[in-house]
């Protein structure tokens, strides 16, 4: 059995540019949240940020095969209005892997000072990060 795609027919064009759309709406959304989170990471926890990491970065697998059928789809003979649309999914899934880095970077980061990152710490050790916090 071939571990191969199956590669979609031009009249799935919509359903694959639903698909896109939809990931990079919700994927800066979720990057909008976290946001807040930046400034207070102890907020979170290590699940809440360990499944951020595992969530995302899973959905890299997909963009590839994204990539590989829209490449396809330019390769064949599109009319004017399917190769726009074919041209506009592939500049929304550049903007869908940047957001999607962008999340995955941001908990790695968010990792460092989770809940459980705090509290594992020791009173000299906070009260160290607390004076190096103070401006003089």
């Amino acid at each position: 059995m071939s571990k191969t795609p199956n590669w979609q027919p031009v009249s799935q064009l919509p359903l694959i540019a639903q698909m896109i759309d939809g990931e990079l709406t919700d994927t800066q959304s979720q990057y909008q949240n976290l946001q807040p989170a930046y400034a207070r990471p102890h907020v979170l926890d290590d699940y809440t940020v360990g499944r951020l990491i595992k969530v995302f970065g899973e959905r890299q697998e997909f963009f590839g095969i994204y990539a590989e059928q829209l490449s396809r789809w330019k390769a064949l003979n599109l009319n004017g209005t399917q190769k726009q649309e074919v041209e506009r999914i592939e500049k929304q899934l550049e903007k869908l892997i940047e957001a999607n880095a962008q999340i995955v970077t941001l908990a790695n980061q968010l990792q460092q000072g989770t809940i459980e990152k705090v509290l594992g710490k020791s009173d000299l050790e906070l009260g160290l990060e607390a004076l190096g916090k103070i401006k003089f």
